[in-house]
């Protein structure tokens, strides 16, 4: 994959390789522990692993994702990948989706066709958007930016691939993670082109006294703190000494699943049975597109740069802002007063059910979520 501009082709080497480096695990010592208490749980990793070597069809998946309506703009000296979704109506607003980590542009292809063509879901062709799913800079076919800090910034980016380079005045922005992030700086920078955004999550103020803070703030404070505590390693490690990690993840399969794997079970609204959520060839062609874009190295800098004071903070977003809280998402449950903060909410719904990857386990639940706030700024 020299090109970046190529869609997945990947080599039967490249295959071959990777089956080998599966069969040729060197596997951790187990501990005398409990299944998930201690990290992955070693008998569900080597029994993925061996699906992975032996029965997984990447061929199949490589085909699906070649046959997404995939684009490539130059923004500048930035390529950047990305989906199209046309609505299934004339003049419908469009709309950006962000992912987050470790999700991919793939996650979010469900959403995006009930949003483009909500008939084909019991919906009417007047709730159309025409939906653009770019890839993060250095996420999958996705090249990361050229410098650490330097611009165009992401947010940047995507403003201009669809400003600029789609030629859209006006849209409208959805995001989780990572992508919410990116997606409150574009409203932040852009308010004149930005119809309003809708989260899944948003960043603490830059500063608040804790004399001023509500009993749900407190308590949603220190629940956050209680995850931090039992959960965060992951990111302290990506945002401190990230490098290290990726070389042991680029050279090992079976240690890149372990990887993302447990994220996928905790962050999920699973109840601890990563299945009920996700099928091995969902969790398999996440990984598999990792490790053939050879990406979870450059996955790990949007962490870096926050933690270095490369990526602005998020100050105060007036255009409308909805946010939609899953209950089995990271953390303690975000407070609307707490988004008001920084954020002009005019819209927050509080979910039955879903967690962090809510794109993929409640595309229904979001995407109505996601219209019906939209639907308010018309």
């Amino acid at each position: 994959m020299a090109d970046p501009r190529q869609l997945l082709t990947v080599s039967d080497a490249d295959l071959d390789d990777l089956r080998a480096r599966l069969r040729g695990t060197r596997w951790a010592k187990p501990w005398p522990v409990d299944a998930w208490e201690a990290g992955t749980d070693g008998d569900e990793l080597r029994r993925l692993v061996d699906y992975w070597a032996s029965a997984y069809d990447w061929r199949k998946h490589e085909a699906a994702i070649n046959a997404l309506p995939s684009r490539f703009a130059d923004v500048g000296d930035t390529s950047v990948y990305y989906l199209r979704f046309d609505a299934e109506r004339d003049g419908a607003l469009p709309l950006l989706l962000a992912n987050g980590w470790p999700s991919s542009f793939l996650e979010l292809t469900g959403l995006a066709d009930r949003l483009s063509a909500p008939s084909r879901y019991g919906g009417s062709p007047e709730d159309a958007f025409t939906v653009i799913v770019p890839a993060l800079p250095g996420f999958g076919l996705s090249p990361q930016r050229p410098a650490l800090g330097g611009t165009p910034l992401t947010h940047d980016i995507w403003h201009r691939l669809m400003h600029d380079v789609l030629g859209f005045e006006r849209y409208g922005v959805h995001g989780s993670d990572i992508g919410a992030g990116e997606c409150s700086r574009l409203a932040q920078a852009y308010p004149e082109a930005v119809a309003g955004v809708h989260l899944l999550d948003v960043a603490d103020p830059p500063s608040f006294d804790p004399a001023g803070l509500t009993g749900e703030e407190r308590a949603y404070l220190e629940a956050e703190k209680v995850w931090f505590d039992a959960e965060r390693g992951y990111s302290h490690q990506q945002q401190t000494r990230p490098l290290t990690l990726a070389q042991g993840l680029s050279d090992s399969p079976s240690g890149l699943l372990a990887w993302i794997l447990e994220k996928y079970r905790a962050w999920s609204d699973s109840g601890g049975d990563v299945s009920t959520r996700f099928d091995d060839d969902f969790l398999l062609t996440q990984a598999s597109l990792y490790w053939f874009t050879n990406t979870i190295s450059t996955s790990f800098r949007p962490y870096f740069e926050r933690n270095h004071g490369l990526s602005p903070r998020v100050e105060r977003v007036d255009v409308p802002t909805a946010v939609a809280v899953f209950p089995a998402d990271l953390g303690g449950r975000l407070p609307r007063s707490w988004v008001e903060r920084t954020h002009n909410l005019t819209r927050y719904t509080a979910m039955p059910r879903g967690g962090h990857f809510a794109a993929h386990e409640e595309p229904g639940l979001l995407s109505d979520d996601i219209t019906a706030f939209f639907h308010t700024l018309a």
